[in-house]
């Protein structure tokens, strides 16, 4: 494969065009950018192009000033309709005729699709933007057949592959549809893709032995941040943005449903955002997009649908509410933050618990697909949980070496940890990987390290190996430190083609026979533990032990009272929430996370009073500005389910009616009563259960220190599933605490 960087000089026949001039004319600019004058000399040239270029690189006038040079009308692939729009309202504006650019997709009714037959026919148009659904008709196949195409270009190019972050099986047929139209020079854009995905699109497209034209990936002003995420996740984000105020910002979340949710609870506190994802009523998520982009909206809150090809120069920062699927989607995610080359924070929020979700939606794949999703998610988590520099991780992952010991703008640079000497880890952990035939991957490596007689081990009989359990004695965290840390100091390396497994390269077997200092940072903890006093960094301001203490002795005063668990008054959590912003009336009270009307009011009277007495009595100035209002705990959602409740639907039936799985409206269930709603669940529970199996449960929790579900399961045994054990509990709950 042939690397173009910007020094590279091509002759090209057009020799007496001067590009900077009609760079000049056509679009105001003096200087072309890293690579964009040798890409575009060599689509003149009638060649093709593979061109990696980073979002705000500049790709798009690749092919945008070659398109009014050339003769002919360009085609462009293009798979989403806001980048076609944004696009040719763009090229519009540096021409007389609106007819210089069109797009043909789905939102065009048939008279204007008429016109811009017309526009092609008459010769005005020189650049024409398509999805690739619309190009494989056989209509627009047909007509296009009669056009002179100059060139082909393939936007976002790392959709063509399965290892790609946005892969999308149509972009696999544009190269026999091409070869239907007519034969003309391609040209490949994408700002994402690792060494694997380059070679699938260079392949499906049939351009091996193009050149490729690679700019550095390293976006300098972009500052990377992982925050654990907590419970106070919402009001770490609404911090965040009022410490950054007129600032423009997007905001990535997962799921719809928490994109509106999101959105609500921002808006409830003054900052003015809008939500976009695919779900929405077009003419809405049009509106919201373009409210942005005219900063009448400070924030999006969108899905990772928002953003491919939206041409703000000016987004100072990226939050990542939940943690991308893939390094490529997080690496194009956060790199629509500070195009301009201005300030770029981008913000993640990372915990296990998101990692076990995004492997269920795998669940049910074909396996190939698995194994890809899991790699792709392995090397997520692997950044997420590093303690070395996110700059060098990043570029690695991309097959790009970065040599600098401290980037200076990326949390673990700016708050370094102490290395520690591994060079006697590294050997072993080579050893482990020659022993067993550089055939396994990391998860397989470490268990023969640490002696684990799993079925996978026993029977490939390494259990034998003079090597097993060479690594006892370790944690998992220091072995997974040590492999993602040489596979980035090159003693390691991974085949990508064959999921992921570990392979000595030439540099570790060196290593082996001549060891020598490797210095590592072991990775950081992110494990789960919402019981404990949140004490962490980031956003989240410190919680107040003196009154957290309080707090808690208040509440095991007034268990004992009233015979009931501690955590049927109010959970840690929400003391914690107390402890940090202080409510001292009814109303505050309530925008407490887990507190409802009808628990404000049953207990929250004398939590108050102990609240306002602290802060007189030590001259504590609330943070009234940190005060997060929350929105209304009943949403459209839970109140339809108490609705229901009542009228004693089958809860498997409501699930089924809110196309939710059982356990979220579990989930949704456990929120009510938590928030000091009274449901009444008895219907439900005598049909799936008899009333001794049900008291053994509700005894367990009268006499229990904590309402933990895995906890209630150990103790309880085999006997009870653990759906079982919730139902029972939100029954405890509702009679017990409101």
């Amino acid at each position: 494969m042939k690397i173009m960087d910007k020094n590279s000089s091509i002759d090209y026949m057009a020799e007496k065009i001067n590009l900077k001039a009609e760079l000049k004319k056509y679009f105001g600019f003096d200087q072309f950018k890293g690579n964009q004058e040798a890409i575009i000399k060599n689509l003149l040239n009638g060649k093709n192009s593979f061109v990696l270029m980073p979002t705000g690189g500049g790709k798009s006038l690749c092919y945008q000033l070659p398109s009014l040079l050339m003769d002919g009308m360009a085609i462009v692939i293009s798979p989403l309709i806001a980048l076609m729009k944004n696009q040719v309202d763009a090229m519009r504006n540096f021409s007389e005729d609106d007819g210089i650019a069109h797009f043909i997709n789905s939102s065009l009714n048939k008279s204007a699709i008429e016109q811009v037959k017309v526009d092609i026919l008459s010769g005005k148009t020189k650049l024409l933007y398509v999805a690739p659904e619309s190009l494989t008709k056989d209509e627009y196949v047909d007509f296009l057949r009669d056009v002179k195409i100059s060139f082909y270009a393939i936007d976002e190019a790392h959709c063509i592959s399965e290892w790609g972050h946005d892969f999308r099986p149509e972009y696999r047929r544009i190269r026999p549809i091409i070869n239907e139209i007519s034969e003309a020079p391609i040209i490949a854009l994408t700002a994402t893709a690792t060494p694997k995905v380059q070679h699938d699109i260079l392949k499906n497209l049939q351009m091996i032995g193009a050149p490729v034209f690679k700019s550095s990936f390293n976006r300098p002003n972009l500052y990377y941040e992982v925050r654990p995420k907590t419970v106070d996740v919402d009001k770490d984000i609404i911090k965040f943005i009022k410490n950054n105020i007129g600032k423009s910002g997007i905001i990535y979340c997962l799921s719809r449903k928490k994109v509106e949710e999101l959105t609500e609870i921002l808006g409830t506190n003054g900052i003015k955002a809008r939500a976009y994802h695919a779900g929405m009523d077009p003419a809405t998520r049009s509106q919201n997009q373009d409210d942005f982009l005219m900063e009448k909206v400070d924030v999006i809150v969108a899905t990772i649908a928002f953003g491919m090809g939206i041409d703000k120069p000016d987004v100072r920062f990226v939050i990542h509410y939940d943690i991308p699927k893939s390094l490529e989607g997080y690496y194009q995610e956060t790199g629509r933050a500070g195009r301009d080359g201005g300030e770029g924070l981008c913000i993640t929020f990372y915990s296990n618990k998101d990692i076990q979700k995004l492997e269920k939606f795998t669940q049910g794949k074909p396996i190939a697909e698995q194994e890809i999703s899991k790699q792709l998610l392995a090397e997520t988590m692997a950044y997420a949980e590093s303690s070395i520099c996110r700059r060098k991780t990043l570029l690695h992952y991309f097959g790009e070496e970065y040599n600098e010991d401290n980037c200076g703008n990326c949390d673990n640079c700016l708050n370094p940890q102490k290395k520690m000497e591994a060079k006697s880890f590294l050997c072993t952990l080579l050893e482990v990987v020659l022993a067993t035939k550089e055939n396994f991957k990391s998860d397989y490596i470490i268990d023969i390290l640490q002696g684990r007689e799993t079925n996978d081990v026993v029977a490939h009989q390494h259990d034998e190996l003079e090597v097993f359990g060479s690594g006892m004695g370790e944690e998992d965290k220091l072995w997974n430190s040590v492999i993602r840390q040489a596979l980035i100091a090159g003693y390691l390396s991974k085949d990508v083609e064959h999921y992921g497994l570990l392979k000595v390269t030439e540099e570790g077997n060196e290593f082996l026979k001549k060891p020598k200092s490797f210095k590592i940072i072991e990775d950081k903890d992110f494990e789960d533990d919402e019981e404990e006093m949140p004490a962490r960094g980031g956003a989240a301001c410190a919680v107040d032990p003196t009154l957290y203490t309080m707090l808690k002795d208040l509440r095991k005063k007034l268990s004992k009272k009233l015979q009931v668990p501690p955590y049927v008054i109010f959970q840690d959590p929400s003391l914690e929430s107390m402890a940090t912003i202080y409510p001292i009336t009814i109303d505050e009270l309530q925008n407490i996370p887990g507190v409802g009307a009808g628990k404000a009011k049953r207990y929250g009277d004398e939590f108050c009073k102990l609240i306002k007495r602290h802060c007189e009595e030590n001259e504590i100035e609330r943070p009234d500005d940190l005060r997060i209002r929350t929105v209304a705990n009943k949403s459209k959602m839970k109140v339809s389910i108490i609705q229901a409740v009542d009228r004693q639907v089958a809860l498997d039936d409501i699930a089924l009616s809110k196309g939710i799985e059982f356990d979220e409206l579990l989930d949704e269930i456990d929120a009510i009563v938590n928030s000091g709603t009274k449901l009444n669940i008895d219907y439900f529970l005598r049909d799936i259960m008899d009333d001794d199996h049900m008291l053994d449960i509700y005894d367990y929790f009268k006499d229990s220190v904590t309402d933990n579900i895995d906890s209630a399961v150990d103790e309880l045994g085999d006997d009870f599933t653990e759906q079982e054990i919730r139902l029972v509990r939100i029954k405890f709950i509702s009679e017990m605490a409101n």
